[in-house]
This record gives structure tokens, sequence and C-alpha cells, in this order.
């Protein structure tokens, strides 16, 4: 399954190299992409903070095991970043990913290095060094939503 789920997301990624106006045939699709990207990274990324807080025992397979995918699944959403799907609604992009591109790109950047720093650690079954790299990915995760998402 695990093998799957990466085959998938390796899959997906070559798809997010390709130009977004070639993926998405209307705004509409673009927005369910990432929305779905981040709702999956969300969810592996999750389960290791349960871990590192402590609000479930630390297992370091299954910590390892949903870093690795964290990390595949931080490389996708972006590609879902295409003009005309900003709102002013909760949750929604900000025009200033658009207005500040650069910057938000670096943002991404950012998160996915933190996010790769992460799967590293977690390879190491050693939950005083997954909590240690999960502050930072977890920081990078916020400073880009406090920046380019509404609240």
């Amino acid at each position: 399954m695990k093998s799957f789920v990466i085959a998938t997301a390796t899959a997906a990624t070559l798809l997010a190299s390709l130009p977004a106006a070639a993926q998405f045939q209307k705004p509409e699709d673009a927005v369910k992409y990432r929305k779905a990207g981040f709702t999956l990274l969300g969810a592996h990324f999750g389960r290791i903070g349960a871990m590192v807080q402590g609000r479930v025992p630390f297992d370091g397979a299954a910590a390892a095991a949903n870093a690795d995918i964290a990390r595949e699944l931080s490389l996708l959403p972006y590609a879902g970043f295409v003009e005309g799907t900003s709102g002013t609604e909760k949750g929604q992009p900000k025009a200033s990913v658009w207005t500040e591109r650069a910057k938000f790109d670096a943002a991404a950047k950012k998160m996915q290095d933190e996010v790769a720093k992460l799967a590293v650690a977690a390879k190491g079954n050693n939950l005083e060094a997954l909590k240690a790299a999960f502050g930072p990915a977890a920081a990078a995760c916020k400073s880009c939503h406090d920046d380019f998402r509404n609240p």
C-alpha cells in the first residue's frame, strides 16, 4: 500500500510540472486539486503532530511512513494556484499569492524543505529528533497561512 501511495504521489508530482493551463479545464478544477493536496498533506502531517504532542503513542515506523508521504504531498498543491482562483472567503488564497508570487513560491519551497527534513528525522526512530524537526515544518506551514490565506 505504501509503495502504491508513493508511486501515485510521484506520478502526480510529474503532472504538477506541466503548465497549469494544461492540467485544469476550469478554475474550479485547480481549486479542488489544491484543496485535496492540502487535505491529504494535513492528514499525514497531523498524524505526526499527534505523536509529537503526546496525544498518541510514538510509533517510529508510522511516523516515518507518514513523513515520507507528507514529503511527496508537499510538492503537489502548488500546481493548483492558478490566477483567478483567489477569493475573500475563509481559507481561500489572498490575491497576494499572485502579486507577490516570488515571496509565495519561496514560502512554498521553505515548507517543502522543512517537510523533507522532517522525513529524514522521522527515519531515525527518535521522538526527540522528530519533535525538533516538526516545529520548523509546522512554522513554515503557518507562515504561509498567515501571509497568503484568508483567515
